[in-house]
C-alpha cells in the first residue's frame, strides 16, 4: 500500500542524497496568466530528474545480499540514470536495458553513472519480457520504473516538498500537474497532496496520442496507446497506466489533460526563457498544459513539475531557433 507514512519514511529515506528542488515562478507570465504559476524545477534533482527520488529509495529498501548480487530496470532513460546512480552510492552492479532511440545523452549520463548498458527496439519488442528474462537469468533485482512500490513513495515526496515550500509563503496549491508516463510521479504525489492538501485539483499531463492516463481516467479502466506513432516527449511515451498507479489515480487525480508537440516545443522554450531552466519535453507537458490555456489558473495558485532536463543537445538548440 501507498500511505502518506510511506512517502514520509522515503522522504526521510533519501534526505541526505535528493536535492530539495526549487518552486520558480516568473512575474511576467504570472500577469499573463493571471494567477500564480510555480514550477517545481525537477530537473536540478541529482541525475537530472525526479527519477532519482525512487530509485535511491527502492534501492535503499534491498537487503545486503540483493544489493551484492546487483539490480537490473529497464527504462527510456532517466530512470536508468536514477538507478545506476543509486547503485553507484551504495555499491551496487547496475544493468540497465535502454531503447536504442534513447537521447544518447541519456545513453552515455548511465554508462558514466557505472551501469552496464543494453539495447532494444521500442517498437518491435516488449521491454518488460526481456527485462524479466534477463533479471531472471542473471538472478538480479527488478527495479520498474512505474509499477513499484517503492519508486511510487519515493516520487510522492516531491508532494510534501511543495506543499511545505508554499506553505513557507503563506500559499495552498489550488491545482497541481505532472508529467504522466506509467503514473509513479503521479501517484505518489497525489497521496502526499491528498493528505496535506486535500482541496487541491491534480491532473495528468501527457503528450498527444500518448493520452493513455486521461483516457483511461474517463473510461473507467486501463486503455492503451495505438502505438502508430511517434513523440519528441521520450521519457513519458509509456504504453499504458501502471497497474498499481492506476488505481491510486482513480481515487485522487481529478482528470487528464494531453498536449501537441508544438505545445510541448514552445513550453520547452518559455521555460528557458521565462524560468532561466533547460527541460526536456516530456518533462515540459505540464508546464505546456498551463501555457496553452489547457487548465485556467486565473486566480488561483497552480504547480506544474517540471520532471527532467535530459534534453538531447540538438533538439534544444533547434527548439531554441524555433525551428
Amino acid at each position: 500500500m501507498i500511505t502518506f507514512d510511506t512517502i514520509s519514511e522515503a522522504a526521510k529515506r533519501i534526505s541526505s542524497h535528493a536535492v530539495k528542488t526549487p518552486l520558480l515562478e516568473s512575474p511576467l507570465l504570472n500577469e499573463k496568466l493571471g494567477g500564480r504559476l510555480f514550477l517545481k524545477c525537477e530537473m536540478l534533482q541529482k541525475t537530472g530528474s525526479f527519477k532519482f527520488r525512487g530509485a535511491y529509495n527502492s534501492l535503499s529498501c534491498l537487503s545486503r545480499q540483493q544489493l551484492e548480487t546487483g539490480v537490473f530496470a529497464y527504462s527510456s532513460g532517466n530512470h536508468a540514470q536514477g538507478v545506476a546512480y543509486a547503485a553507484k552510492l551504495l555499491g551496487c552492479k547496475a544493468t540497465i536495458l535502454m531503447p536504442e532511440d534513447t537521447p544518447s545523452i541519456k545513453l552515455e549520463n548511465t554508462r558514466k553513472y557505472g551501469a552496464t548498458v543494453l539495447t532494444y527496439d521500442r517498437y518491435t519488442e516488449s521491454r518488460e519480457e526481456i527485462g524479466s528474462q534477463i533479471a531472471k537469468e542473471q538472478n538480479l533485482t527488478l527495479i520498474k520504473p512505474y509499477d513499484y512500490e517503492p519508486v511510487i513513495a519515493g516520487q510522492g515526496t516531491i508532494g510534501i516538498e511543495v506543499v511545505d515550500q508554499l506553505q513557507d509563503q503563506g500559499l495552498e496549491p489550488d491545482v497541481y500537474i505532472t508529467p504522466c508516463g506509467g503514473g509513479g510521479l503521479l501517484a505518489g504525489s497525489s497521496v502526499a497532496l491528498h493528505q496535506r492538501s486535500p482541496n487541491t485539483e491534480i491532473y495528468s499531463a501527457e503528450p498527444e496520442y500518448f493520452d493513455d492516463t486521461a483516457r483511461s481516467l474517463e473510461l473507467g479502466e486501463r486503455v492503451a496507446n495505438s502505438g502508430d506513432h511517434r513523440s519528441i516527449c521520450d521519457a513519458i511515451v509509456t504504453p499504458m497506466p501502471g497497474e498499481i498507479t492506476f488505481p491510486i489515480l482513480q481515487k485522487h487525480v481529478s482528470g487528464g489533460i494531453y498536449v501537441s508537440e508544438e505545445e510541448v516545443r514552445s513550453a520547452v522554450y518559455s521555460a528557458y526563457n521565462l524560468f532561466k531552466v533547460v527541460i526536456e519535453p516530456g518533462g515540459a507537458v505540464a508546464l505546456a498544459s498551463i501555457l496553452s490555456g489547457k487548465v485556467d489558473i486565473s486566480g488561483k495558485v497552480a504547480v506544474a513539475v517540471g520532471s527532467g532536463g535530459n534534453i538531447d543537445p540538438e533538439l534544444f538548440a533547434s527548439i531554441l531557433r524555433n525551428e
